[in-house]
């Protein structure tokens, strides 16, 4: 067949690392460099589409990672499935935050961090890729803390088993073979199916699981401070920062350019079906083991749930559980750990790419082995706060998400980056309606910790009402602000779209931010601020047994 070649990129590309130009070599077929042949049959979609997949999946299944099975698990054992709703709250919001990252990846060929840097300037650069780093280093830790909860169950040594684990971790993205790490990472997110025979032979109630799925409600039980502590720790396990910064590079270094963008927002719904049904699988089956039992409403940690699904549910149920809380725990330490070397990378303008040898991108494997160092250091310290880290880390992703879906947006509305891919009205409209929701959340969270006896259903009723006034007010003037993104001819965007990539930045005029819009960030990051330290405050009581 006579195909008609043509270079996507252009003759001076914006890419930092020339590494990421050249063949798509997924884990399950490979597309030639420049390759722009119509796909026109099913069987030629489908090659394209398997040689694609990889950045959705594995980002969702990152995103079920070892603070997810514990957030998720406290959850069905404390409330049973009455937070099932807000998973389904959440897809929308997976879904366009990581569509618009992988827009970004595609088109622009540079990484998120220094995307923020070159158009928002050193400050709220440095300012998110803080956040990140230390974010990320935290959550590495609590992926560690799964893995040696699950050991401890098995019976297996956790000094030998966390070395093992975090040798493989390294050595699984060391080889310079693309494609052999998204081979091992698609491997661990088949295995991350394990959640679904352990909720079929644990049997809950599908129809009452359905129910609470889709009707919001609050338990009948429990303060209502650690309802909504738990709530905002779900929203940050399930939708957190890393996860932008992560399948951003991951898309500019597995070479996808913006011919396969549909196929790329495929495999992110695939990945986002695979989340929310493990999500839910797991409170699920948690509520239905525990139900009735002195455990209910006691939750400790993940490795106390594998000792209940054993008790009450048989031992073969408590393994499977365990292993796939390993599985969980390597796929999210390798994921969390790559976002934060790719951001680095991006930052410093170093060699940073998984088709590069360790020789080849010394400080890139640097960050990420140390990081992997560092956390398994720290989960094998005895007197170390486990328990303290895993909770704190899924509640601040939660309070921080907020300002990276900010910059986030102002990314995708700003033309000289996107041009024909910048956000269309509709897009905008939802992206402003879940930055108004984060914060609502987070408002009722820092109400609860300060007012925690005086803060009731009332209170909820009217913090979500001015929420919802406030995300409706936003969506209409992000509708505006989008205006301009949808305003180029569908002609002119028909031609330019599947090949259009961003210019050197160098080259790019500078980003046009409004002193409106400057005033909101900074008073978005100082809200941000006072309501994490909030939360580590409620964190530290809880833990220490104070109420």
């Amino acid at each position: 067949m006579s195909v008609n070649v043509t270079i996507a990129e252009p003759v001076e590309a914006a890419v930092l690392d020339v590494a990421h130009i050249g063949h798509i070599q997924g884990a399950f077929g490979t597309i030639l460099h420049g390759d722009v042949a119509p796909r026109e049959t099913w069987k030629h979609r489908l090659t394209t589409l398997l040689a694609i997949i990889g950045p959705g999946l594995i980002v969702m299944a990152g995103d079920n990672d070892a603070g997810a099975f514990a957030t998720y698990g406290q959850a069905g054992q404390t409330y049973g499935t009455t937070l099932l709703w807000t998973l389904a709250l959440l897809i929308p919001v997976l879904y366009v935050n990581q569509e618009m990252v992988l827009r970004l990846g595609a088109v622009t060929g540079v990484g998120h961090a220094r995307l923020i840097f070159e158009r928002f300037g050193k400050f709220w650069g440095a300012f998110s890729v803080v956040d990140l780093f230390l974010l990320n280093a935290l959550t590495i830790v609590t992926e560690f803390i799964g893995i040696s909860l699950a050991l401890d169950y098995l019976g297996l040594n956790k000094v030998v088993g966390v070395v093992i684990a975090a040798g493989l971790i390294v050595a699984a993205a060391s080889t310079g073979d693309f494609r052999r790490f998204e081979r091992f990472s698609l491997a661990l997110v088949f295995g991350s199916l394990l959640l679904i025979p352990i909720c079929l032979m644990v049997n809950p109630p599908l129809g009452q699981a359905a129910h609470d799925f889709v009707v919001p409600q609050l338990p009948a039980t429990g303060k209502l401070s650690d309802v909504m502590l738990l709530v905002i720790a779900i929203v940050g396990t399930t939708v957190a920062p890393w996860q932008l910064f992560f399948q951003q590079s991951y898309v500019i270094d597995k070479r996808i350019t913006p011919r396969f963008i549909r196929y790329e927002r495929l495999d992110l719904w695939l990945g986002i079906a695979l989340v929310i049904v493990g999500a839910a699988a797991i409170i699920a089956f948690t509520a239905q083991a525990f139900a009735g039992t002195p455990e209910f409403g006691n939750f400790s940690d993940a490795g106390a749930i594998a000792v209940g699904l054993e008790k009450y549910a048989g031992r073969a149920v408590g393994v499977m559980f365990a292993i796939a809380l390993i599985d969980a725990a390597l796929i999210g330490a390798s994921a969390v750990s790559l976002s934060t070397a790719y951001a680095l990378g991006d930052v410093f303008s170093v060699r940073h790419s998984l088709h590069r040898g360790v020789k080849d991108a010394k400080g890139f494997y640097a960050v990420y082995v140390l990081l992997i160092a560092i956390a398994a250091g720290i989960v094998l310290t005895p007197g170390a706060p486990l328990g303290l880290l895993t909770v704190a880390v899924q509640t601040l992703a939660g309070v921080l998400l907020p300002s990276a879906t900010v910059f986030l947006l102002l990314l995708c509305n700003d033309r000289a980056v996107l041009g024909p891919w910048v956000n269309g009205r509709f897009v905008n409209a939802l992206t402003g309606a879940v930055i108004a929701g984060l914060v609502a959340l987070s408002v009722i969270l820092t109400a609860s910790v300060l007012f925690p006896d005086s803060t009731g259903p009332r209170t909820i009723v009217v913090i979500l009402v001015l929420g919802g006034v406030a995300a409706a007010a936003i969506a209409l003037m992000s509708m505006a602000f989008g205006r301009k993104g949808a305003a180029e001819p569908a002609s002119t965007l028909a031609i330019n779209r599947d090949t259009w990539r961003m210019p050197p930045l160098a080259t790019l005029p500078p980003a046009r931010v409004s002193f409106a819009a400057k005033t909101w960030m900074g008073a978005m990051r100082l809200y941000l601020v006072v309501a994490g330290g909030l939360v580590l405050v409620r964190i530290v009581t809880l833990a220490v047994g104070g109420g």
